[in-house]
């Protein structure tokens, strides 16, 4: 399995960051330009990577104030897990860390695990960037 991590730093309490992360329709807000035909609910989203892969998924799991689980509602070229947790940080903030799950053979890690960490990177600093 190969693990892609990227954290940061949010002056927000942790409800607040964790409200915003728990509802799929604000993940678009997230995403980079290469993602298109996007549709969401609060529970699930699909959406197309452009020149690689059509991806739906699915909140499988939340942790109120934790974390929260999406996995694909549809076979994906690999199996994958996306998931973001939130804990309190010493100054009153959330540390919010966006962890991708992906199992990968060596080939495909060549090609995707760059693309995947540049995801996650994104998608946190995209976070930081909307809620502060």
């Amino acid at each position: 399995m190969t693990i892609i991590e990227s954290t940061v730093e949010i002056n927000l309490p942790i409800d607040k960051v964790y409200n915003f992360l728990e509802d799929l329709n604000n993940h678009q807000q997230l995403m980079p330009e290469n993602i298109y035909n996007w549709s969401s609910t609060t529970d699930e989203a699909s959406f197309t990577i452009q020149n690689m892969a059509k991806l739906a998924i699915k909140i499988a799991n939340r942790v109120p104030n934790s974390e929260i689980i999406a996995v694909p509602t549809e076979k994906p070229p690999f199996d994958v897990e996306l998931k973001w947790t939130v804990t309190p940080n010493d100054n009153g903030g959330t540390t919010a860390k966006h962890i991708i799950s992906a199992d990968l053979n060596m080939m495909m890690k060549m090609l995707a695990a760059g693309p995947l960490q540049k995801l996650a990177d994104h998608q946190t600093n995209k976070l930081k960037e909307i809620l502060g």
